[in-house]
């Protein structure tokens, strides 16, 4: 038994080897097969790829006749078709209008004349007193204010009193005048022959000189006389007069205040002539002669001024050049404070042709653009060239003198024009 097992498993041995061989042969073999119907499966491939080509030239033929026959129908079309593009459908470059569209749409046509022409320039202002007629009234003497004789607003006349003060440096003076006039009343009345020229002098002097203190500190010839009777008035009051005709535009003080020298206490205005001060840009160039008018509008009220003097400086604070201008106020309309408008007048040194803002349109090139009349009812567009602008109108060149040009209306003409050209079929 044990010699059977033996012999059957070298037998085995033997035998697995070539079985391994002969697996590995066939797997080999049918790589192989399985390769060559590879090849044949690439070789189907690239025959059919090599149809695909032969049919796309075939289309690539269809296409080229297609084309060829769509560009034949085209041109034939463009022949026909196209052939208003170049000559039946034109750009319209007049407009047509009738009276009634014409009145319809308000169109205003006037002949274009060379002339010359008035223009304004603004410039805002303000009302002033004028400086060389008003009156600061002042003590000139520290005092304090007894009585007040007149209210803001009121007008008073030369030598009206306006306020009572009291200082005791007046009072002083008053006295010293008191003992000098009745020296002077005797020595003047015995004469220099009697008394001498050395007394005669000195009581001329005194007198003279506490005469003089007395209008140095504001007190008159008639508050003098009165002073001629002994016992007459109290000392060391005295009164500030009104020096000049006018109204009161302050009055700041109060009864009982202490006030200073110089210190002011009533201005006085003749408001029947007033200051204009207009400010006119720093860089304006414009020549002012004095003399010249302007129109001056303040709260409704217009009247007419005159140029009287101009700054040489630039004000420092508004940086602008600063006019004078003199307004005659005879019925008392205006008032220092009030703000006004200012229009200088002006006329263009040579004849200029120029047409509103109105007139001007704008083309479709973006060029200016002026709408001429060449006959009754028929519109033409010319482009112009802009000048200066010269109050409410503009300077233009490419016109002519004579010719008839639309002054308002010109966006209605532009779009009769516009309607003319546009082609409803697309074209």
């Amino acid at each position: 038994m044990k010699k059977t097992l033996i012999s059957v498993f070298a037998l085995t041995l033997l035998t697995a080897p070539l079985s391994f061989v002969q697996a590995e042969e066939d797997a080999h073999q049918e790589a192989g097969h399985d390769h060559a119907a590879s090849g044949d499966d690439h070789q189907e491939v690239t025959g059919e790829e090599g149809e695909y080509k032969e049919d796309h030239g075939e289309e690539g033929e269809h296409e080229e006749e297609g084309e060829h026959e769509e560009e034949g129908d085209h041109e034939e079309e463009g022949g026909h078709g196209h052939e208003d593009e170049n000559g039946g459908h034109e750009e319209a470059t007049t407009a047509s209008i009738n009276a009634k569209q014409k009145e319809l749409a308000g169109i205003e046509v006037a002949t274009l004349e060379s002339k010359h022409v008035d223009y304004e320039i603004y410039a805002p202002g303000e009302l002033l007193t004028n400086g060389y007629t008003s009156y600061h009234v002042s003590p000139r003497v520290a005092s304090v204010v007894l009585r007040r004789h007149v209210e803001l607003g009121e007008h008073v006349t030369k030598g009206q009193p306006l306020v009572t003060l009291f200082s005791e440096t007046v009072a002083q003076a008053q006295a010293d005048y008191r003992k000098a006039f009745p020296e002077w009343k005797r020595i003047s009345g015995l004469g220099r022959s009697v008394v001498g020229d050395q007394r005669f002098n000195t009581a001329k002097a005194n007198i003279e000189a506490a005469r003089a203190t007395l209008l140095a500190y504001g007190l008159n010839d008639d508050d003098i006389g009165a002073l001629k009777a002994s016992g007459v008035g109290s000392l060391g009051e005295y009164m500030l007069r009104a020096r000049v005709d006018g109204a009161v535009l302050t009055d700041e003080f109060e009864q009982g205040q202490r006030v200073e020298a110089g210190q002011p206490l009533v201005t006085l205005a003749d408001e029947s002539e007033l200051w204009v001060e207009a400010h006119l840009p720093a860089s304006s160039d414009i020549v002012l002669e004095k003399g010249a008018e302007a129109e001056v509008r303040a709260a409704g009220r217009v009247g007419v001024a005159t140029v009287s003097q101009e700054a040489h400086t630039i004000d420092p604070v508004t940086r602008t050049r600063i006019v004078r201008l003199e307004l005659d106020n005879p019925e008392d309309r205006f008032h220092p404070g009030m703000f006004a408008d200012v229009y200088f007048r002006f006329k263009t040194s040579e004849p200029v042709l120029a047409v509103p803002e109105t007139a001007l349109m704008r083309g479709a090139d973006g060029d200016w653009t002026v709408y001429v009349e060449e006959a009754e009812g028929e519109y033409e567009p010319v482009e112009v060239e802009l000048g200066r602008s010269i109050g409410g109108l503009r300077e233009v060149s490419g016109l002519a003198a004579g010719q008839r040009v639309v002054l308002r209306g010109a966006f209605f003409v532009a779009s009769e024009i516009a309607k003319g050209g546009f082609d409803p079929h697309n074209h």
